[in-house]
């Protein structure tokens, strides 16, 4: 009776210190994801990643694609990702998750990122990549750092006037973005908001004229019309109705995913909206009813 006791507690002390020991950070890491992308250059170490997402190097859309450069990618196919025996594999869509789980990859985990649609989603993406790569704190130190990025932003600027994050072919950026979200931060009121729309809508040139908002967001690159799309972006309708004088411009890949850029881009927004405010009112403010 004795020596069975002994076995059991000598069982439970030994699955103790096994849950007690620390997992081993993975070091085959493989992102099939542009924003998982960027979190991993924040948090991961360059040794721990087999492969970023191809996208990852695109100056357009990507916030980190110069320091990725130096990072291996893959297209995100089964094949390659099963050739790169992956640990943890972050961001897996539905059809390569499913192609990839029957294959049972030793070890291999597989986390998709909560949505990053305002700084609490940014926040949850960054703890979440953090903890998955093994470096908690580096994780909490980036999102103490953002946020002191966002406090120094200082007062919001935008004083509740309306604005509409404006793209080619006429989309409109909507409510439950990660747009919206900053420009609520600013203190903009997005016209799409107003308007009752989705997240992606178009609104034609005679319509934003009809709504004569005080701002328009932009894409950097529409700053120059290169073609049919952009150059719309420049017609004497919306010039007349917005001014170039108040047009706020940010760059793409500051705003394709919730991350570090973020900041940045808040930061961005606020400073074009008090220079053009010094520049003096192209017309009477107009401001939410």
């Amino acid at each position: 009776m004795r020596r069975h006791l002994l076995t059991v507690l000598a069982a439970i002390l030994a699955s103790s210190s096994a849950e007690a020991a620390p997992r081993q950070p993975p070091r085959r890491i493989v992102s099939l994801d542009l924003c998982a992308d960027q979190l991993l250059v924040a948090l991961a170490d360059r040794g721990q990643v087999a492969a970023l997402t191809e996208w990852a190097r695109d100056p357009d859309l990507s916030a980190v694609a110069e320091q990725a450069r130096r990072w291996p990618f893959t297209r995100r196919s089964a094949e390659e990702v099963m050739a790169l025996r992956p640990d943890l594999v972050i961001g897996a869509p539905f059809r390569t998750r499913a192609a990839i789980a029957p294959l049972r990859l030793p070890a291999a985990a597989m986390i998709d990122l909560p949505l990053q649609n305002d700084v609490a989603g940014i926040e949850q993406a960054i703890a979440t990549v953090a903890a998955a790569v093994g470096h908690p704190a580096r994780g909490k130190r980036l999102i103490a750092a953002m946020r002191a990025d966002l406090a120094a932003v200082g007062p919001p600027p935008g004083r509740g006037r309306v604005a509409a994050y404006y793209q080619r072919q006429g989309y409109l950026t909507g409510t439950g973005t990660l747009v919206d979200d900053m420009m609520a931060r600013v203190g903009l009121v997005n016209l799409a908001r107003r308007l009752g729309r989705p997240p992606l809508s178009t609104l034609s040139l005679e319509e934003m004229a009809l709504a004569r908002p005080a701002f328009l967001v932009m894409e950097a690159d529409t700053r120059v019309a290169t073609d049919r799309g952009t150059a719309a972006l420049h017609h004497p309708v919306l010039d007349a109705a917005v001014p170039p004088a108040r047009r706020l411009y940010i760059p793409q890949p500051l705003t394709v995913c919730g991350g570090p850029a973020y900041a940045r881009a808040v930061a961005l927004l606020a400073a074009q909206v008090r220079a053009a405010d010094r520049r003096g009112p192209a017309r009477p403010v107009r401001t939410t009813p």
